[in-house]
Order: structure tokens, then sequence, then C-alpha cells
């Protein structure tokens, strides 16, 4: 496998071919215009023209919406793939975004716990609109910056970065950002489990007051501008039972004696297992 780490010269020539067909490869789910509906699966494209070469990036639009895509895995920081082209035997494809280091993972992290509402909206499924400012402020990037983020390979003869396979590939990783935010976080060397963890553990320590809790908790528990546009996403893998509470720590209110978080906490799995048959209900009916 060759390894396209930047963008080479343009005089290598390939005489037009087109892919064999696939039966049963991974569509697109967008037959026209951009791929990837929340703000940060276009974003991660956005980034991509910018850092690379927007016109061969489109290339690989209409492989993705083929189905030339045979797989995709994601894991251990890396995205390994399969496409077919126009040669009898699938192409392999791999993509990785160079990881951040521990110290820059701690500064994100501090910066991300105190905003409440952050790791609310992660655990929802949606990802902060201001997530790029916290990690720019700790000196680190989560979308590709530069050619440098990015290490790609593929087993075909073009020497051009993108081809038009780890383009489809791009595309496809879109969508599933849709699905799954925290792969951009597993891209960059932290999994989701990871990313919860170290959030919780940095919203652990002494139980908040009124007067002593963090401005921007204060403000979730009694709503107002902190949780404005918090949208809630119903995805197929449910987080463990009262995650989003244990992340954003102690109400600075109490019910008879008991934190209202305490109060509340018991609610949180039946509501989940509402959201979700209720989800699982209207999918139905679209599909029908």
């Amino acid at each position: 496998m060759r390894w396209r780490i930047d963008s080479m010269d343009s005089w290598n020539y390939y005489p037009k071919s087109s892919p064999r067909q696939v039966s049963g490869g991974i569509k697109a789910r967008s037959k026209r215009g951009s791929i990837g509906e929340a703000w940060w699966s276009q974003r991660f494209i956005k980034a991509l023209e910018q850092v690379g070469n927007a016109a061969r990036l489109q290339r690989g639009k209409r492989y993705a919406r083929q189905g030339q895509v045979i797989g995709i895995k994601v894991a251990d920081g890396a995205v390994q793939a399969e496409v077919q082209g126009s040669s009898a035997r699938p192409y392999r494809v791999t993509i990785r975004l160079r990881p951040l280091t521990d110290a820059a993972w701690n500064r994100v992290f501090d910066r991300m716990s105190a905003q409440a509402v952050y790791a609310a909206e992660l655990l929802a499924g949606v990802v902060p609109h201001e997530i790029e400012t916290v990690f720019e402020e700790a000196g680190a990037h989560l979308f590709p910056a530069s050619k440098n983020d990015l290490e790609t390979g593929c087993t075909c003869p073009d020497w051009e970065n993108p081809c038009k396979h780890i383009a489809a590939v791009y595309y496809l990783l879109a969508e599933r950002f849709d699905e799954d935010p925290f792969l951009l976080f597993a891209l960059r060397g932290r999994s989701r489990e990871e990313v919860v963890a170290a959030l919780r553990e940095r919203r652990s320590g002494t139980p908040p007051t009124a007067e002593s809790a963090p401005p921007s908790t204060v403000r979730f528990w009694q709503g107002g501008d902190a949780v404005d546009g918090l949208a809630i996403t119903i995805t197929g893998e449910a987080g463990s039972e009262g995650s989003a509470l244990k992340i954003l720590g102690e109400a600075p209110f109490s019910v008879g004696g008991r934190n209202l978080a305490e109060v509340l906490a018991p609610a949180y799995p039946a509501a989940q297992r509402y959201a979700r048959r209720t989800a699982g209900v209207a999918e139905r009916q679209a599909g029908e």
C-alpha cells in the first residue's frame, strides 16, 4: 500500500475507466447535493476541501452514492475500508488523523468540563457548535487543519491524493459522524468511553452549591441561555443510566433534603426507554 501524506504532482495520467458494479455495497443516504446532515459532518468535509484538492474530493461522491464502498471499519484510531474500482479486486483504503497528545487532550477536557452543557450535548449525540473554539484554546484541532493531519493510503495505482476511493470513504465517514459524533474523537485518539470518563472525573469533585457552583452548571440547572438550542438526537446506542447527571454534577438545589440530581436520577432510565420506544415506532411508520 502506498501512503499519501501530501498531494502529488498532476503529471500522472490514468485512462478513464468505469468501476465494476457492486452488490450490497454501502450507499450514501444523500442522493444529491452535500453529503452529511449534521453541521459537524459537513464541517469535516469542508475541512478536507480546505486542506486538500476539493475538485478531486468531489470525484468520490459518485462512488459513495453508487455503493462502491464494500465495508468500513473504525478501530484503533484508523479507518479501514474496501472500495470496488475497475480492478477485479477491491482496493484497500486506510485513513488516519494525527492523534492528539495526552497533554492536549487534558487541556481539551479541562475546558469542556468547565461548561456543563458541552457534556450534555455530547451525550445527546450532538457536537456543540463551540467545540472548535474549545480545541483551539487548548492548542489543538478536532477537524483536519493541515495536510500533516491526514495520513491516507490506497492500493489503487492513482498517486493523486485523494484518489476517488479515499474520497468515497471520506463522504461515507461523514454520514457515520451524523449517527455517532464520538467517532470524530476516536480518530483523534479518544474513544467515547474515554471522553465520558474524563469529563465525569473532572465534574465529580466537591458537590456545587448555588454560591460555589461554576456559572455554567447553575445556568444549566436553571435553564436560560446555557441550554437554548440544545438538540436531542435518539441514536441506536444507549449510554449508561444517568450518565448525563453524573457528568453534570449535583444540582445547586435540594428537594426534601435530597439533591435535585438524586431525585431526578430514577426518571432518566424510564425516559430513555420511552424515547427509544417512541423513536422506534416513528421509524417503522416512516419506512412503511
